[in-house]
C-alpha cells in the first residue's frame, strides 16, 4: 500500500478557538505526518502524528470542513473544521505530497456514501469490536477518480447556474426545435503528444528515490530525455522553505522556478579573493539562506565554472560552520557536459565542475536517463547521440547535408533560423520585421517591480518590448495547452489582429488568440516578482544558447560559425524530427566533444555498470564514484 500517496509530513498547527474568536488553545509541530485513516465504522478522519513522539496523536472527523489551497503550490494549505471551531495549518509541504492528499481527501469525501457508517449491522457490530482501530485509506483509483469528477460536474448544474455542457446542449436543442436528450458527444481525440506529460518513468522514480533518501547525485541525459521534467518533480517532493532551485543561466532558472546560481551564492561573479568571498556572504542575506537550506538543486550545470563550484563548495563549509563536503547540505546537480560548456574568457581554458576540486567529495550517487522522449524517429535518435559525443560519420554527414533540399515551411510558416551568436539571431528578426508592410504593434510589459525590469529581461524568455505586425514569424514561449498544441516552443504567423491583439496561426493548433500571460521570478530573499506580456517572441532566428529545453518543429541552421564543443549538437537536438530539420552547408568538421567530457563520460559509465551488477541482497557501498 502506498502510504505517501495519503499523507503529507511537514510544519503542521492545530488551533482551536472559541465562539468569540479567541484562540482557546494551540499546538505546533515543527514536523508532523497527517494521514488520512477511516475508523471503525468507516468514517474519514484525518490523523495528525508528530514526528519522535514529540506530543499527542490528533484525530478530526472529516465533516462541515472548508479547504483553503490557493498556495498549495508553494506547500501551504489550511482546512477549518466548523463543528470543533478548529483549523489545522500546514507549511513547508513538499508541494507534490500536499497535492496528492488534497486531491485524495476529496475524491475519497466526494462520493455521498463513502463518508457514512455500515448499513450492514452484522458487519458493524464486527468493527466495532477493534475500539479504536483505524486503517489507513487507499490511494485513489481511476474510478474514485472519474466518479468524483462527474459528481463536481453535476455539483455545478444547478437551476440558476447550469454547467458549460448542459448550456451546450440547451442550445443545440432550442436550434434544432429538439427537445429530446441531446446524444452523446464522443471525446475528442488528443490532438499532440508532448513529452513532458504522462507519469513519471521507472528510471525517473530511480532517481526520485535517491533523492527523497537524501544523496547528493547528479544525473545527465542526452538532449530530449526529460531532466528537466524530472527536475520540477523532485523540487515538488522536497520541502520548499529548505530547499533551493538554481541553475547556471536565468531562463534555466526561470524554467524550474528558481534564481541563477551567482545570485544565490552571495559572492557576486567569485572573482575575488576567498577571503572577500567571505566578507561578501557574512555581510548579507546570503549567508542567512545558505545556513537554512538544506537541499541545493543547479539545473544546466554543464556551464557552471570549476573554479566557482570549488569557491561556493568552502563558502558553504565556512558560512555553516561544517567540515562536511557542502557543509552538509544535498546536492542535487543535473545537466549534460556533452552540451554548452561553461563560458571562459578569450585564451582562457575552460575548467568543467567534474575537473574542480570538491566534486568527487560531494557528489555520492550518479545516473543517466537514456530514454528519448523529444524523437520519435530512432533513427534520429540514433544519428543525434553519435553527434552528441562527436562523431559524424559519411552516411550521418550525407543524411544531414540531404536536408539542405526539404521545404519544411507550411501554412505561411516560415523555419526558424537558429545562429551560434546572439546579435546574428537579433539582426536577422529585425530585418525582417522591418521588411513587412503594414503598421507596428507595440507592447509593452508590465512589470511588478520597475527596479528589476533589468534582472527580469535577463532571467525571462519572454521580452519586456514586443514589436509584431501581420506576417511576423512568432514562436510561443509557454505551455498554454499542451493537448491542443499551444506548447512552449511552436511555431506560428501572426494572421490578423482582433481587438488590438494578434491572432497566430501556429503548425501545431490552428488559430489563437494571444492574451497577456505571466511569468515569475524569485530573488535571492525569496520575493516573488513578475512580469506580464503575451507570450511570443519573434522567430526568424534564434540563438543556439536561447534555444536549450525548447523542442522546434520547423528549424533550419548553418553551422559554420560554431565556436564551442557540443554546440552543434544542441542546435540538432532541437528539432523534433529529420523532417523538420534544414541543415544548410553540412560538414562534419563543425561537430566535436571536448576530450575531457568524453573521458569524464567514460569514467561515469563504467562506474555505472559496475553498480547494475552488484549481486542482490549485498548492500551497495555509497560513496566517491568518480
Amino acid at each position: 500500500m502506498d502510504i505517501d500517496s495519503v499523507s503529507v509530513t511537514c510544519i503542521t498547527i492545530v488551533e482551536w478557538i472559541n465562539s468569540q474568536g479567541t484562540t482557546t488553545k494551540k499546538v505546533t509541530y515543527r514536523s508532523a505526518t497527517s494521514r488520512l485513516v477511516r475508523d471503525s465504522i468507516r468514517q474519514v478522519l484525518i490523523e495528525i502524528k508528530p514526528e519522535k513522539s514529540a506530543g499527542a496523536t490528533i484525530k478530526l472527523h472529516l465533516h462541515d470542513y472548508i479547504v483553503f489551497n490557493r498556495f498549495m503550490a508553494e506547500g501551504k494549505a489550511s482546512i477549518k473544521f466548523k463543528a470543533e471551531n478548529c483549523t489545522v495549518f500546514f507549511s513547508n509541504a513538499p508541494a507534490s505530497q500536499l497535492m496528492n492528499f488534497l486531491k485524495t481527501m476529496f475524491i475519497k469525501l466526494s462520493n455521498k456514501d463513502n463518508n457514512k457508517p455500515f448499513k450492514n449491522p452484522l458487519r458493524e457490530k464486527i468493527m466495532s469490536n477493534k475500539g479504536n482501530c483505524v486503517e489507513d485509506i487507499s490511494p485513489a483509483t481511476t474510478a474514485e477518480v472519474l466518479r468524483a469528477k462527474q459528481k463536481v460536474a453535476v455539483s455545478r448544474a444547478t437551476v440558476t447556474t447550469p454547467s458549460p455542457t448542459n448550456i451546450r446542449k440547451r442550445k443545440l436543442d432550442n436550434d434544432t426545435g429538439n427537445t429530446s436528450i441531446t446524444p452523446k458527444i464522443p471525446r475528442a481525440k488528443k490532438l499532440f503528444t508532448h513529452h513532458a506529460t504522462g507519469e513519471i518513468t521507472p528510471e525517473q522514480q530511480n532517481v526520485l528515490d535517491y533523492v527523497l533518501k537524501g544523496y547528493s547525485i547528479f544525473f545527465t541525459g542526452s538532449a530530449g530525455t526529460g531532466k528537466s521534467y524530472l527536475l520540477k518533480k523532485i523540487i515538488s517532493a522536497l520541502p520548499p522553505d529548505v530547499t533551493m532551485a538554481t541553475a547556471s543561466t536565468g531562463v534555466a532558472a526561470c524554467h524550474i522556478g528558481g534564481i541563477t546560481l551567482h545570485q544565490f551564492a552571495g559572492i557576486g561573479l567569485g572573482t575575488g579573493t576567498m577571503e572577500r568571498c567571505k566578507q561578501m556572504v557574512s555581510k548579507s542575506a546570503a549567508g542567512t539562506i545558505w545556513r537554512k537550506i538544506k537541499h541545493l538543486i543547479i539545473d544546466e550545470i554543464s556551464m557552471v565554472d570549476g573554479d566557482f563550484f570549488d569557491k561556493i563548495e568552502a563558502i558553504a563549509r565556512f558560512i555553516r560552520n561544517s567540515d562536511k563536503p557542502f557543509g552538509g547540505i544535498q546536492l542535487i546537480l543535473c545537466g549534460d557536459f556533452f552540451q554548452l560548456p561553461p563560458v571562459a574568457k578569450k585564451d582562457e581554458k575552460v575548467k568543467f565542475c567534474f575537473q574542480s576540486d570538491t566534486w568527487s567529495k560531494c557528489i555520492n550517487m550518479n545516473f543517466e536517463l537514456k530514454t528519448v522522449y523529444r524523437q520519435k524517429d530512432l533513427k534520429f535518435v540514433n544519428i543525434l547521440n553519435k553527434l552528441r559525443i562527436g562523431q559524424a560519420t559519411d552516411e550521418i554527414t550525407e543524411i544531414l547535408r540531404n536536408t539542405a533540399k526539404q521545404k519544411i515551411e507550411s501554412e505561411g510558416i516560415l523555419a526558424t533560423r537558429l545562429c551560434s551568436h546572439v546579435n546574428e539571431a537579433n539582426e536577422i528578426n529585425e530585418s525582417q520585421l522591418e521588411k513587412l508592410p503594414g503598421a507596428l504593434k507595440v507592447y509593452n510589459a508590465q512589470d511588478s517591480d520597475q527596479s528589476m525590469t533589468k534582472s527580469l529581461d535577463q532571467q525571462l524568455p519572454v521580452p519586456g518590448k514586443l514589436v509584431l505586425k501581420v506576417g511576423a514569424q512568432v514562436m510561443l514561449l509557454k505551455n498554454l495547452n499542451i493537448n491542443a498544441g499551444l506548447v512552449n516552443g511552436a511555431r506560428g504567423v501572426v494572421i490578423k489582429f482582433e481587438e488590438d491583439l494578434p491572432v497566430i496561426h501556429f503548425r501545431t493548433a490552428g488559430n489563437y488568440k494571444a492574451k497577456m500571460e505571466k511569468w515569475s521570478i524569485k530573488t535571492a530573499q525569496g520575493a516573488i516578482i513578475y512580469r506580464k506580456q503575451l507570450p511570443l517572441k519573434l522567430a526568424w532566428a534564434f540563438s543556439i544558447h536561447k534555444s536549450q529545453g525548447l523542442t522546434l518543429d520547423c528549424v533550419e541552421m548553418s553551422l559554420a560559425r560554431v565556436f564551442d564543443a557540443g554546440q552543434a549538437y544542441v542546435a540538432l537536438s532541437r528539432a523534433q524530427s529529420l523532417q523538420t530539420l534544414r541543415v544548410l552547408d553540412f560538414d562534419s568538421n563543425q561537430v566535436w566533444a571536448n576530450k575531457h567530457v568524453l573521458d569524464f563520460y567514460k569514467r561515469f559509465r563504467r562506474q555505472l555498470e559496475q553498480m547494475e551488477i552488484i549481486p542482490l541482497g549485498k548492500k551497495p557501498k555509497f560513496g566517491r564514484l568518480l
